[in-house]
């Protein structure tokens, strides 16, 4: 027969009546109030108990969700408030009339509902109110969601139960807005004519998307596809499991979440694919912890906060080689670029330290660089136009016109950031879509800042995109800002365009690069100048690889001899059996350099009975350089011979 245990002793609050408990998101705690007291309390033997004053009366009602992992309390000093899961204050309402007797999240945890004294208010999660109904109800006890979260029902005070239906919900995108004004119609106005298109649906909506030029929109049972171009003639398809959680849109595709799965569909209506990895629970799946882009799909584990899974949004199978995307702390926020190739996709996330990181998704065997952009950012998107990312950092709104500069040239990074003071915009903004140059923002109190920024980069990764190299380097010249050129720079350089990377970098002042990129154009070979570029990147061992390859052994020896990386150095001289003495006499000329003595027990061991002999060893270099010379105009007769075949 079932049995419950009895664990009485385990919660005990010294008599202080606890009016409510609910349990944390992965079932190992419970949250319970005691007087004016919020504890966390871990099942896990001598695990340590989280406590903390919440409010100034007695505590009547929590919950706890399970996506957003955000807390509400509310108590009898007629306050709601929102916590973190550590028990930080993230909002603090203010004094109502009455004590607050109910709060209770959304499931998708974006609102939450609000009880008190013939008072029924819903709020965004962040706190601020949607909206305030007065039914003659009496205090509101308790609050029920419907699974999908359009309905609301309510205990009351007075013996009935109330229900509520959400409306007035809005989406906007460009010069379109679409408002749901009952549960199964929706209206769209466009502002340019102010033309109105008045939508109706089967059944009742439970969410919505606008963006990319469609709107998607969810019902109980199916979902209809619109193009702005054509509000008459949705395309409609029966959707598999029922309740729809999250819709994500990219430019060519849009993205599912239900209780079932996630699914990828085509603004046409195909399936295209079905993502799946081991634990995958996409209840607690949101917009933060689930980003799409044209090729790619990141997807954010809940049981190891550490690791971002990467699929192919064409079949739904693991990225590359299947490796996963794994940082050093809990990742908060994850975020795809929408433009370019895939092999050049990056994604952008917030740990949670608020450190802003940028890397590859395409990962083969070698170790992606994670790249540090920015600290203490709390919010972040991508242009849907072009690769530039935006961010609020602590008190300054931050554009990186070209993050890829951190791969190409970190120390120009600074040079192509756009930012201004961000306090207009209060405490804890969020960043709502970055369409275009217009970048929108949400203040704590709920309403909407529109900021432009300025259209010239934008226009510069499209000139880049299509190779127009002059057309850039005349928009530069004509806008005249350092940050236009640092840009230009750096997308030169990672394109391999030398001759307009070096008017570039003379714009902004960097003459030694210029002096750099000159000695390259010198060099005899492309490999040469290939690895040399890479050098500049800072890809030193890619560099190497690509000399090794083409057969410039000493070439690759010297390029470790210029850094100094002496074991290398020595180590490829041993392996290639060649320039050993070259490799001995450039470290002993550095060691006399500043005065030292040999201490490296390799260097010792084939310095041993050598002598020196730099004019040997001149000889030796000069070989070389003339061999790579006649190398290279060799393999250029026979590509004209060739091509004249």
């Amino acid at each position: 027969m079932t049995k419950m245990e009895s664990i009485d002793n385990e919660f005990s609050t010294g008599g202080t009546p606890v009016y409510s408990v609910v349990w944390g998101p992965d079932s190992e705690k419970v949250l319970y109030t005691a007087g004016k007291q919020l504890i966390i309390k871990p099942l896990q033997p001598n695990a340590k108990v989280l406590q903390w004053k919440a409010h100034d009366g007695i505590i009547l009602k929590v919950d706890w969700n399970s996506v957003n992992d955000l807390i509400l309390s509310a108590g009898e000093d007629c306050k709601y408030k929102v916590w973190d899961s550590y028990g930080r204050p993230l909002y603090n309402s203010q004094p109502h009339e009455h004590p607050i007797t109910s709060v209770a999240w959304a499931p998708d945890g974006e609102l939450f509902a609000v009880g008190s004294f013939h008072t029924l208010r819903l709020c965004d999660k962040t706190g601020w109110s949607y909206a305030l109904e007065k039914p003659n109800t009496g205090s509101i006890f308790n609050i029920a969601w419907s699974i999908d979260g359009t309905q609301i029902a309510g205990a009351c005070g007075n013996g009935h139960v109330v229900f509520a239906h959400v409306v007035e919900q809005r989406w906007e995108w460009k010069n379109f807005q679409v408002t749901l004004t009952k549960r199964r119609a929706m209206q769209v106005r466009n502002v340019l004519n102010d033309a109105v298109d008045l939508l109706e649906f089967r059944d009742r909506v439970i969410k919505a998307s606008l963006n990319y030029a469609h709107l998607v929109v969810s019902t109980s049972l199916q979902c209809y596809v619109f193009s702005t171009k054509n509000w008459n003639t949705p395309l409609i398809f029966d959707l598999k499991e029922g309740t729809v959680s999250l819709i994500l849109q990219a430019e060519r595709h849009f993205l599912l979440v239900d209780g079932g799965g996630i699914y990828l569909y085509s603004y046409e209506g195909r399936f295209i694919s079905s993502p799946k990895f081991p634990g995958m629970r996409t209840d607690i799946l949101n917009a933060q912890t689930v980003s799409l882009s044209n090729d790619t799909i990141a997807i954010k584990d809940k049981a190891d906060e550490k690791i971002i899974f990467l699929f192919e949004a064409s079949t739904g199978k693991p990225l590359g080689d299947g490796k996963l995307l794994s940082h050093k702390n809990e990742i908060l926020e994850i975020a795809l670029d929408q433009k370019g190739l895939t092999n050049d996709r990056k994604i952008a996330f917030i740990d949670k330290n608020r450190d802003l990181y940028i890397t590859s998704v395409k990962r083969f065997g070698k170790e992606e660089q994670i790249i540090k952009l920015g600290t203490m950012v709390h919010t972040l998107a991508w242009s849907d136009t072009c690769n530039i990312l935006c961010g609020l950092q602590d008190t300054r709104f931050t554009v990186w016109y070209y993050p890829n500069t951190v791969y190409v040239d970190r120390d120009i990074l600074p040079k192509t950031l756009y930012e201004r003071d961000a306090s207009e915009f209060s405490k804890n903004p969020h960043i709502v879509s970055f369409v275009g140059n217009q970048v929108t923002i949400r203040r704590a109190d709920g309403s909407l800042i529109h900021i432009s920024i300025s259209p010239y980069p934008g226009i510069l990764h499209e000139y880049v995109s299509s190779s127009k190299w002059e057309d850039g380097v005349r928009l530069c010249r004509f806008v005249k800002e350092q940050t236009m050129w640092a840009c230009l720079a750096a997308m030169a350089v990672a394109n391999r365009d030398m001759t307009t990377a070096e008017i570039a970098y003379a714009a902004i002042g960097e003459i030694d690069k210029v002096q750099y990129i000159n000695s390259i154009k010198d060099l005899p070979s492309k490999e040469s100048k290939m690895a040399h570029i890479l050098m500049f990147s800072g890809n030193i061992q890619e560099a190497e690889m690509v000399l090794l390859q083409a057969g410039l052994v000493y070439q690759a020896i010297q390029i470790n001899i210029n850094l100094y990386n002496w074991e290398r150095a020595l180590e490829l001289a041993v392996k290639y059996k060649t320039h050993v003495d070259t490799v001995l006499a450039y470290r002993q000329k550095f060691l006399e350099t500043f005065g030292k003595q040999e201490t490296n027990k390799r260097y010792l061991q084939y310095a041993e009975g050598l002598q020196i002999d730099w004019e040997k060893i001149k000889a030796k270099i000069e070989m070389e350089i003339t061999k790579e010379r006649e190398q290279s105009s060799s393999s250029q007769s026979s590509k004209h011979i060739g091509l004249k075949h």
